[in-house]
Parts: C-alpha cells; sequence; structure tokens
C-alpha cells in the first residue's frame, strides 16, 4: 500500500527534500484522500446524469444538461487531485504521452458550453459531449500502462 502511495503521488523516484517534508505534513491523510477522491467522483457521476436528464427539460434543458454534463465531467477529473495533488495531477496531465488527449478534453468541454450558449444547437451539443466522453476515456487509458495500445489493437483487429 505504500508503494501505491508513494507512485500516485509522485514520490516513487524522487528525492525527499525538506520542502516536501513540510508539503506532506500539512497534507490530507490516505484515508481522507481516498475519502475525497470517492466523493469527488460520485459528485461527478451523479452530475453527469442529472445533466442528461435534465437535456429535456423545455427552454432551459440545453444550457443545465451541458453544464451539469461538463461539471460532472471536470469533477471527475478533479477527483484524482486528492489522490496526487494539484501540482502532480497538472504535470501528469501534460506529459507528452497525454498531451494530445488533454487538449481533446479540454477543446470537447469548452465546445460543449459553446454549443449550448452561443450557438443554441441541441445536437451539436449532444456530438460534443460523446466526443468528451470518448476523449475522457482516452485521456484516462493513459494512465493505464499498455491500455491504449491495446484498445488500438482491438479496433485493428474488428475493422479487418
Amino acid at each position: 500500500m505504500d508503494k501505491l502511495k508513494k507512485v500516485l503521488s509522485g514520490q516513487d523516484a524522487e528525492d525527499r527534500g525538506g520542502l516536501s517534508e513540510v508539503v506532506e505534513a500539512s497534507s490530507l491523510s490516505w484515508g481522507t484522500r481516498i475519502k475525497g477522491f470517492i466523493a469527488c467522483f460520485a459528485i461527478g457521476i451523479l452530475c453527469s446524469l442529472l445533466g442528461t436528464f435534465l437535456l429535456w427539460v423545455p427552454r432551459k434543458g440545453l444550457h443545465l444538461f451541458a453544464v451539469f454534463y461538463t461539471f460532472g465531467n471536470i469533477a471527475s477529473i478533479g477527483s484524482t487531485i486528492f489522490l496526487m495533488g494539484p501540482m502532480n495531477q497538472l504535470k501528469r496531465m501534460f506529459e507528452p504521452t497525454r498531451l494530445i488527449a488533454t487538449i481533446l478534453v479540454l477543446l470537447c468541454f469548452a465546445l460543449t458550453l459553446c454549443s449550448a450558449f452561443w450557438w443554441h444547437n441541441k445536437g451539436l451539443a449532444l456530438i460534443f459531449c460523446i466526443l468528451q466522453s470518448l476523449a475522457l476515456t482516452w485521456y484516462s487509458l493513459s494512465f493505464i500502462p499498455f491500455a491504449r495500445d491495446a484498445v488500438k489493437k482491438c479496433f485493428a483487429v474488428c475493422l479487418t
């Protein structure tokens, strides 16, 4: 369990200096981090589901859908901040292996909100939400070793 804590907090191969000891001393306990992760992830899922149900509300449904669905996905990504810490999360998001996936996720978030608030196009908002989910899945797979390669091979086999 200690090895998992070190890997998730980014301290696996790092030397522990005085500053990291001060930060660790004032940070949350591992149990509190797990609880925060679960709570934030659950809120994210609930917001996404609520947004999906609110899509069919007359007049304001599209706006509510875009906001709740996007906020739910942001909360789901943000939940890992409890496990890794905010700076480590940002560093990992913009590593070369997942840079394109991160940009796609953020772009889909923005385009979903734009299609709802500025373009008022329900179909386009749905398309961007589907793309948002696919981009988020691809981003999440980048944290599992060889997962994206396995998915690519599965699709290659299925398409041939």
